[in-house]
């Protein structure tokens, strides 16, 4: 192989289509854009717009409710503590908080806490200090030796 045969395989590229070229090319004259009327115009935007009739998502009612005040935990289970424990990513011995979770690569990024899950198992004596954490989860943790500390809890 030399550097000026590399090509593409046939068929993986597509040549532009030329619009309004001529009669001959299939696409002249109106461009592929049928013929007259608004939409044959360029900078159209009427995606929902039903002729002045009411457009249907404002017809139809508004359904739930969305909550601006809710909290967006990132979860964590046990199990994925115990895994990062046996990595050396995380130190038992220590307080796991949010900040040791993101250094260690358990969390992505920090939202408003982290709320523990009792998925999996369990074995080291871990102490936490975390925004949330289910009953199961709290059990898990101190059936294990370790605690579970619940920071900003409002009471």
């Amino acid at each position: 192989m030399k550097l000026n045969e590399i090509r593409d395989n046939d068929g993986a590229t597509h040549s532009r289509k030329r619009v309004g070229r001529g009669i001959g090319s299939g696409l002249g004259k109106t461009g592929g854009r049928g013929v007259k009327g608004q939409k044959s115009r360029s900078g159209v935007a009427i995606k929902g717009f039903e002729g002045g009739q009411m457009p249907l998502h404002r017809r139809l009612p508004k359904r739930g409710f969305n909550n601006i005040f809710a909290k967006d935990f990132n979860t964590v289970s046990v199990g994925r503590i115990q895994q990062a424990i046996d990595a050396g990513k995380l130190d038992a011995s220590a307080p796991v908080t949010v900040a040791t979770l993101k250094e260690a690569g358990v969390v992505r990024r920090v939202r408003d806490g982290v709320r523990l899950l009792s998925d999996g198992e369990l074995t080291a004596k871990v102490s936490f200090e975390i925004e949330g954490a289910s009953k199961a989860a709290i059990a898990a943790v101190e059936k294990a030796g370790g605690s579970v500390k619940i920071i900003g809890a409002e009471e």
